[in-house]
């Protein structure tokens, strides 16, 4: 059987928008064992910091993202597909009205709007997502 798995990740993208947050329908998208790692290019440290997410805390970040910036839109520049594999060049966009944890403390909503570029990676198993690697240059919006 095939799967069209461009769809599949255009569907988890547009579950995740702050327009419609489905977290529940997000979730769903994955596969059983399925994971997220979040990479933050330009992190504090001067490295590539990383968090993982599995089975319960998969709509951790959606929910995370969504308490920051309500507003949240993920513009989809290119989208590429190779058998089960999907590669997104996007960038995150939204107004920042929710408070930013960060490992020097909280950094307080400034109603600014924010564009950060980024790269995801799906990969994706029998119809559903094994694998969702995402790197946001958070360097970017800090700027």
């Amino acid at each position: 059987m095939t799967y069209d798995n461009e769809a599949i990740v255009r569907h988890a993208y547009h579950t995740a928008e702050g327009s419609v947050l489905d977290v529940a329908g997000f979730v769903g998208c994955f596969a059983e064992d399925g994971v997220i790692n979040l990479g933050h290019a330009g992190r504090e440290h001067g490295g590539v910091g990383q968090e993982s997410y599995r089975g319960e805390q998969l709509g951790e970040p959606v929910l995370r993202i969504a308490k920051q910036l309500p507003d949240v839109h993920r513009e989809l520049h290119r989208v590429n597909v190779l058998g089960d594999t999907v590669a997104v060049e996007l960038s995150i966009q939204g107004t920042f009205l929710g408070p930013l944890e960060t490992p020097a403390g909280i950094v307080q909503p400034t109603g600014a709007k924010i564009d950060v570029p980024g790269a995801d990676f799906w990969y994706l198993r029998d119809g559903k997502i094994e694998t969702f690697d995402c790197y946001a240059m958070f360097s970017t919006m800090f700027a």
